[in-house]
């Protein structure tokens, strides 16, 4: 399934980053931050957004 956004908005996918232990300790998932990177998948049909953004941008988001 393609996702196709409309107007300004844009579809993310988080980016997966690697679980780091640190001396031992495992954290649990539910103690995780969530992650605040991605990479953009589709861009809306806004032309000024496309001006801005473009597919395979990298940004942060909350």
């Amino acid at each position: 399934m393609q996702l196709k956004p409309i107007d300004d908005r844009v579809a993310i996918q988080a980016s997966d980053e690697e679980e780091k232990k640190v001396g031992g300790i495992i954290i649990p998932d539910t103690a995780k931050e969530k992650p605040q990177i991605g990479e953009i998948v589709a861009v809306g049909t806004d032309e000024d957004l496309k001006e801005i953004v473009k597919v395979g941008d990298k940004i942060l988001y909350a």
